[in-house]
């Protein structure tokens, strides 16, 4: 299938916004998967200046990229959180307050304010995360009750309904990345997360894989089990190094790239993602979007990396059904 292939901007956001676009294009890329923050998509700018995205989409035109979608998961983990340092140090300012119930209101409004955005910009898919008031509840001590996680859920359903009715209002969807730290983070939340908000159009997942590996979720199984929901695809890997009696899959508070931690983000193509199968899943399912690739690996140079990476998933992306059975060659008639 012919999909363009674009790079996520988040891991790049010290960068300008035109220097990312010279290397995204000097090293191929079809576009970008363009990230609300650093000076790269900013919402508010965008719905006060006329002339901002006209901007954005004259320095992608200059080096011959397009966009798909946009991505603000900084703002949207706010929306359900409890609220802590973490969030002042993500946010921007304008959003913060020392009220916490205002700050995931204020965090509401940006996502709303993100589709509108989406939208000027001509793009109909955003990406991001939905926080979460029960995450901090898995390891289920002391108790929890089913009343919280109950509570949890109606929680995500009341403060993204109504994002999503402005999603709606707009032509645009949402594509939640499942994750952990997120109301869906494995098979069975992701579940009774799109339950929670009655499988709305409005929102859909983003897959990426590289947070099923280390949890022994399926990656291809989970494309074909959510076909209808694979609303965009970044390809980011993981590689699992436990087994050894002292690694152990939450980590250790490591820092990226220790050692001692039982899994770490890798380059794409350098962990335990089954790409191939994965890629196959998606031509199943009639996929026909972007493929974005998300950098991460703190044991690689990005500028080595993301090049390398592209070249990897340009493979994949090349595999194409046949417009035949291969034993039809076999028949007489």
């Amino acid at each position: 299938m012919t999909r363009p292939v674009t790079l996520f901007t988040g891991q790049w956001a010290d960068l300008p916004f035109e220097e990312v676009c010279r290397l995204a294009a000097e090293w191929g890329y079809d576009g970008l998967e363009i990230a609300c923050w650093g000076d790269h998509f900013e919402v508010d700018k965008a719905l006060a200046d006329s002339t901002y995205v006209a901007r954005k989409r004259e320095t992608l035109e200059k080096y011959d990229l397009g966009v798909w979608a946009i991505s603000n998961h900084l703002v949207g983990q706010a929306v359900c959180d409890p609220i802590d340092a973490r969030h002042k140090a993500i946010l921007p300012a304008r959003l913060w307050d020392a009220d916490p119930e205002t700050v995931r209101r204020n965090a509401a409004e940006e996502m709303k304010d993100t589709a509108r955005a989406a939208a000027l910009l001509g793009v109909n898919v955003v990406i991001g995360f939905t926080g979460s008031s029960i995450w901090h509840t898995v390891a289920m001590f002391p108790p929890v009750a089913a009343e919280t996680i109950d509570a949890g859920y109606q929680d995500f359903a009341d403060r993204w309904h109504p994002i999503l009715d402005v999603f709606d209002e707009v032509g645009v969807r949402f594509a939640h990345e499942v994750h952990p730290s997120e109301i869906a983070y494995d098979y069975h939340t992701t579940v009774r997360a799109l339950d929670a908000v009655g499988r709305r159009p409005a929102f859909g997942l983003n897959w990426d894989p590289s947070h099923m590996v280390w949890q022994d979720l399926d990656p291809a199984g989970f494309i074909l089990d959510f076909a209808d929901r694979i609303y965009h695809v970044d390809c980011k890997d993981a590689k699992v190094r436990t087994g050894d009696g002292r690694r152990g899959r939450l980590a250790s508070h490591l820092a990226w790239a220790d050692p001692r931690r039982g899994w770490d983000f890798v380059s794409t193509g350098h962990g335990d993602v089954p790409w191939e199968d994965c890629f196959r899943a998606l031509n199943h399912i009639g996929y026909d979007g972007p493929i974005s690739i998300e950098w991460e690996d703190a044991g690689m140079d990005r500028l080595h990396g993301a090049p390398e990476a592209l070249a990897f998933i340009r493979g994949l992306n090349a595999i194409t059904p046949p417009a035949a059975a291969f034993d039809a060659a076999f028949s007489s008639s």
